[in-house]
């Protein structure tokens, strides 16, 4: 297979690449100098964004450790990580599960102490239209509980340590969709991230005034598992995990408040400046579009 990429296509690739997202950390050092030595915890690191995270930062130093509910992957991960002269610790554990999530908190704060970085990355996406949920109220429990009640589960308990030693460091990975008018079909993942943007908002002057800092950044498309299922996601400008993660890095290195692609502040005013025919257009955008084939298994039409 050729797979040798034409220059101008690479050329507009990179365009459309600084067009449409954020700017990424280019400075190997810089990353080095911010995170070498101190001890970094990723949730959702088994696979995407913060497999490619944890990756990146193990790499300048860091100390990983590794969360999410696959054993297996996390400890091979840690194992690669390891081989190449890194140092990752797995911790496997469900963060919905409110006695793990207490449990793994424990664990890690006896091993090793108040944490640098926390990067807050397990989310569950989902997308589907509203008549194929009235039966499918889990699907509700499911976003919340992964992407709003686990975060703030292992926050609670990993924050005392942090606050009492007056430093660290949390990044949020959210979502474009929670600074944008909301699309049709994504409304229980969009109101499960918006829920934890707006909790993790209106604690940060707490936890600034006590020496932790607070990032989000809002993501827009990263091919994944998780946009994978979506079709129009495939042909969409987007980012691949391992370029992903040098905007995490630029979060880690930098601590802005929020980080997000520089259309987000023009299309959020044009929503509150044209709300009519914002709404039209998105009446219009679910009669022409679909359910994936994933959303509909197991569901009426």
């Amino acid at each position: 297979m050729n797979n040798v990429v034409h220059p101008a296509a690479d050329l507009a690739r990179r365009a459309l690449d600084r067009v449409v997202n954020p700017a990424r950390l280019r400075d190997a050092e810089a990353l080095g100098r911010s995170v070498s030595g101190k001890t970094v915890l990723v949730t959702g690191a088994s696979y995407g964004l913060g497999e490619a995270t944890a990756r990146e930062l193990a790499a300048a130093g860091a100390t990983v450790l590794l969360v999410a509910r696959t054993a297996e992957r996390l400890e091979a991960l840690a194992a690669e990580i390891n081989s190449a002269g890194g140092t990752a610790f797995a911790y496997p554990a469900d963060l919905t599960d409110e006695v793990a999530a207490g449990e793994l908190a424990k664990a890690i704060t006896e091993r090793h102490g108040a944490l640098d970085v926390i990067v807050n990355n397990a989310g569950k996406s989902m997308r589907r239209s509203l008549h194929l949920q009235y039966d499918r109220f889990h699907d509700f429990e499911r976003t919340i509980g992964v992407n709003y009640l686990g975060p703030i589960r292992l926050l609670l308990g990993l924050l005392p340590p942090m606050r009492e030693a007056g430093r660290g460091h949390i990044v949020n990975i959210s979502t474009i969709g929670v600074r944008i008018a909301p699309g049709p079909r994504w409304g229980a993942y969009q109101a499960s991230k918006g829920a934890f943007d707006v909790w993790l908002r209106s604690v940060a002057p707490e936890l600034r005034a006590d020496g932790v800092t607070v990032s989000t950044v809002y993501m827009a498309l990263i091919y994944t598992r998780m946009s994978a299922p979506t079709p129009i996601m495939r042909v969409l400008p987007g980012l691949y995990p391992a370029e992903a993660a040098d905007i995490v890095a630029r979060a880690v290195v930098r601590q802005p408040r929020s980080i997000a692609p520089w259309w987000v502040w023009p299309a959020d005013v044009m929503s509150a400046a044209l709300p009519g025919p914002l709404d039209a257009f998105m009446r219009v955008w679910a009669r022409v579009t679909r359910d994936t084939d994933a959303a509909t298994a197991g569901s009426p039409r």
